[in-house]
């Protein structure tokens, strides 16, 4: 039976109607997964906050040593923000990190608010703060006999 050119050009090729189903499929898929990874906090934004958070504790330590009185890290947990002694600045964390602290029971003004306290020979009252976002997580522990102020993955 001979071959018509007429059917081999039909099974060679794609129709533009095939070709725009694929397309709409694809955007559409691409339209439902790509948000769900564009709300990811980048990794080193989170252990900026981290740092930030170290660093302003270092310093209330350092204060209370050298002014021989005690000094505090004020957390505002919702804000996001935290202020160092008795310096009236306020610093800001990234918005898209979470964050929760573990510190002395007289130490916290409600569940939004509260400080870790450092005293005039170094030491403090200890505790945790942990910065989050999603799976991932850096927490800043303040030991409480030296006042030793560490990042731990």
């Amino acid at each position: 039976m001979p071959v018509s050119p007429r059917s081999i050009a039909l099974q060679r090729g794609v129709t533009l109607l095939e070709l725009l189903v694929v397309l709409a499929l694809m955007a559409l898929v691409a339209g439902l997964v790509l948000p769900t990874f564009g709300n990811a906090v980048p990794t080193s934004q989170l252990k900026s906050s981290a740092r930030q958070l170290a660093t302003g504790l270092r310093l209330a330590r350092s204060e209370a040593v050298a002014q021989k009185r005690e000094a505090m890290l004020w957390l505002d947990l919702e804000g996001r923000r935290f202020k160092v002694g008795s310096d009236p600045r306020e610093y800001a964390l990234s918005p898209r990190v979470d964050l929760a602290l573990f510190t002395a029971q007289h130490d916290i003004v409600n569940e939004k608010i509260g400080a870790i306290r450092f005293y005039p020979d170094g030491g403090s009252n200890g505790g945790r703060i942990t910065v989050a976002a999603g799976e991932r997580k850096y927490e800043v522990d303040v030991d409480w006999l030296t006042g030793r102020v560490a990042i731990l993955d």
